[in-house]
């Protein structure tokens, strides 16, 4: 089903005004903005597709894309030796960080990265030569 103009420019603006301030689409504004977009007849699928246009064309930020890079950094950590270790962990934090535009403050980014890598199941280096419990400390 296809969007009338008005109504996709409509939505386009709506969109841009979410936005307007911090150039950051986190998971609730992307919710409010689906909402949005089924009040005017715009249904979840083509409302994404028109969110990550809008983002594309626009150097927008998404915060799902930037969750889903980080695990897809975190897994080809997971894949190269089995495990992942605090120098590696600490990098997906970065990228995570500077790919959010600093919008996630740090300790959250921490707290999601663990949440990851335990839903997924993958291992985590700790220890070493003075005991560091690096990963366990993550609150």
């Amino acid at each position: 089903m296809s969007v009338s103009e008005p109504i996709r420019k409509q939505f386009v603006e709506y969109i841009m005004l979410q936005v307007f301030d911090d150039q950051y689409i986190d998971r609730q504004e992307e919710k409010n903005i689906l909402e949005a977009g089924i009040k005017i007849g715009i249904g979840i699928d083509e409302g994404l597709v028109i969110i990550r246009q809008v983002a594309s064309e626009k150097a927008l930020v998404i915060e799902r894309d930037v969750e889903e890079r980080a695990k897809e950094v975190l897994e080809q950590f997971a894949l190269n030796d089995g495990v992942i270790d605090k120098k590696e962990f600490e990098k997906t934090v970065t990228l995570f960080k500077s790919s959010s535009h600093g919008k996630v403050p740090e300790h959250a980014i921490k707290k999601r990265l663990k949440q990851m890598i335990l839903t997924q199941g993958w291992k985590v280096k700790e220890g070493g030569l003075f005991g560091s419990k690096w990963f366990s400390e993550i609150a």
